[in-house]
């Protein structure tokens, strides 16, 4: 009799310590993860209309850390962020693809936003690039 209560026991005790080294390590990874992440202050940007591109308007826009223009690119007309203005670039969600890529915008503090275009220039000559 007293076998048959020591086994359960024993089960129970190996069941919920394994549960609370998972619980602990799940907590530690999602303080590592982040989605969204400073990318500088603004300073301008460049516009490139339809017919040059895929036929979608393009921002090219400037920051502190992104110094040359090609480097960052986003769908939109006019940028209407401001000089000097802090910017952060955002992973969304992943699109459902063969390489489960990720969707990223651009966006500010208050409540401007920008979807990230994967074009850039790459030694003078559009490339649709993947982060």
């Amino acid at each position: 009799m007293k076998r048959f209560l020591f086994l359960p026991i024993v089960c129970l005790f190996v069941a919920c310590s394994t549960q609370l080294k998972t619980h602990s390590h799940l907590i530690d990874n999602n303080k590592v993860s982040l989605t969204r992440r400073y990318i500088g202050n603004f300073i301008d940007y460049s516009h490139t209309g339809p017919d040059y591109c895929a036929n979608a308007h393009l921002l090219w826009i400037r920051t502190t850390q992104f110094s040359t223009f090609g480097r960052l690119s986003a769908f939109g007309k006019e940028c209407k962020f401001t000089p000097g203005e802090r910017i952060y670039l955002k992973r969304m969600y992943s699109v459902p693809n063969a390489c489960g890529e990720w969707e990223y915008q651009i966006e500010n503090d208050s409540s401007v936003v920008y979807m990230v275009s994967k074009y850039k220039y790459d030694n003078n000559v559009l490339v649709h690039a993947s982060f």
